[in-house]
């Protein structure tokens, strides 16, 4: 499938170009249950809006509490916000994560069908939950989900990926859309690739 969607995506001059130049590690393998998708969702949405360093260092804090592990819903919203808080994450993530938690635990998100709804159906059931945005829903859909044809246009770092490369000025989200709709239907590889590109030194 990989070399079929790399095919497609060199069709796009410059993505072949970024495909030439930046080898990209390859995804986790890791059996997608509810478990892992309640951990997943957690950790995305401890690190919204963070560097990806600041983020796994308060991560890394929240497991701590744990045992280095992730707690079950049930676990997460019987401990003291203020703990929680501790870790160096905001009042208002706190209260996002216990969200994700109590939703879980009420069966208002039942994260043991997810795997197998559309991707328009988790990022319903996603944004139900208050703290959960397009964006969080869309990482979840590509990194935990692994879904293929996933685009996030208001991440900041595809914005500046495409600035930099495809030269449209950033907030243009139409001519951001028309341009990511050449990657179709392996839009989450294209963005993996212009994620890579910013990380290069």
């Amino acid at each position: 499938m990989e070399t079929k969607a790399l095919k497609h995506l060199r069709r796009d001059k410059v993505m072949a170009g970024l495909i030439k130049k930046y080898p990209l590690p390859s995804q986790p393998t890791a059996k997608v249950n509810a478990q892992y998708l309640f951990a997943e969702i957690v950790d995305t949405i401890l690190g919204q809006q963070l560097s990806g360093k600041a983020a796994n260092t308060i991560i890394g804090r929240f497991k701590s509490l744990y045992g280095g592990k992730y707690p079950s819903p049930e676990k997460l919203l019987k401990t003291k916000d203020e703990k929680i808080r501790g870790c160096g994450t905001s009042w208002s993530k706190v209260s996002y994560i216990k969200n994700v938690a109590r939703a879980v635990r009420d069966g208002e998100l039942d994260l043991k069908k997810m795997p197998k709804m559309s991707d328009e159906k988790v990022r319903g059931e996603l944004l139900k939950i208050k703290g959960i945005g397009n964006w969080t829903a869309e990482m979840i859909l590509m990194f935990t989900l692994r879904r293929p044809d996933i685009f996030s246009p208001g991440d900041m770092g595809l914005q500046n990926a495409i600035y930099k490369h495809y030269k449209v000025k950033k907030g243009n989200v139409n001519t951001t859309l028309k341009i990511a709709k050449q990657w179709e239907p392996y839009r989450s590889l294209a963005c993996r690739y212009l994620w890579r590109s910013l990380d290069a030194k």
